[in-house]
């Protein structure tokens, strides 16, 4: 666990746990949980977890005690949503929602969530983007609206660019996608353009690192099973014209292999290590 008066470095997750209504829950949560707790994130984003009337309960199972919540608003109609979960508590928290053309508004959680998270020094504060586009295959126009406005809406929040900002997720996109391609600096998009810096891609140059793949039996057993592959789940770090303002140590994926022969979700988890560096990026050493 990290120190709580002075910390340099940070543990962060994404993981889509696959909503609770299907695929045996009550094994599955125990398997979440055990993999969760073996994955030591200082933050998690998770997405399709209960957001009910008991969500806190709910969110107590998974993480067990002590830890904040930073929900998206919305919710299915059957009050499946997502998180935003810290060790440390929470400061301004400020969601953009992405309804950004008629069927993206019909999306019940498709936002974006910015929350600044009071890590102490010298990390801290440090701003999460829990970013939830649209699913469908086809809906990449929509995908491409959301990741700018996204990352128009972050700017405008935090604008210095010595802040940390963590962008984290599902993004239902690959990295060749136009919207992942924006967003980590490949290509302009709507005029404007940024760069946030692929923490799997950093530390596994050429590893497909696959997230959701029909090798999963839950994706195989699910609706999307005849696509291959892809890797959708994501940290970024951003970054300005001399990189990231976080160094990235480590990214794996966790979730791979079942718990007593429960396999957790049909997503992998996303778990990286981050480090302040020793100076800024811009700077000659």
């Amino acid at each position: 666990m990290t120190s709580p008066t002075s910390v340099q470095q940070i543990r962060v997750a994404t993981f889509n746990v696959l909503t609770p209504l299907l695929a045996d829950w009550p094994a599955r949560r125990r398997a979440i949980a055990a993999q969760i707790e073996e994955a030591r994130p200082d933050i998690i984003a998770l997405q399709e977890v209960d957001a009910g009337p008991d969500r806190d309960e709910a969110l107590h199972d998974l993480l067990g005690p002590g830890w904040h919540a930073a929900w998206h608003s919305h919710t299915t109609p059957d009050g499946i949503g997502l998180v935003l979960a810290s060790r440390w508590p929470f400061g301004e928290i400020r969601e953009h929602r992405l309804g950004v053309t008629d069927r993206a508004a019909a999306a019940p959680w498709s936002a974006v969530v910015l929350a600044e998270v009071l890590a102490p020094a010298p990390l801290g504060p440090v701003y999460f983007a829990h970013h939830k586009p649209v699913f469908p295959f086809d809906y990449e126009h929509e995908r491409e609206l959301q990741a700018v406005q996204a990352a128009r809406f972050i700017r405008s929040e935090i604008p210095s660019p010595e802040e940390h900002v963590i962008l984290l997720g599902d993004f239902d996109a690959a990295p060749d996608s136009a919207g992942i391609r924006f967003l980590t600096g490949r290509q302009s998009l709507s005029g404007i353009s940024v760069c946030y810096h692929d923490v799997w891609e950093a530390v596994h140059p050429g590893d497909p690192g696959h997230t959701f793949t029909p090798q999963n039996p839950l994706v195989a057993a699910g609706d999307m099973f005849s696509a291959p592959g892809r890797r959708i789940d994501y940290v970024m770090v951003r970054g300005a014209s001399f990189g990231p303002t976080l160094q990235a140590r480590s990214a794996e994926r966790f979730g791979v292999a079942g718990v007593d022969g429960v396999q957790a979700s049909d997503h992998y988890g996303v778990i990286a290590e981050l480090e302040v560096p020793p100076r800024l990026p811009g700077t000659w050493g």
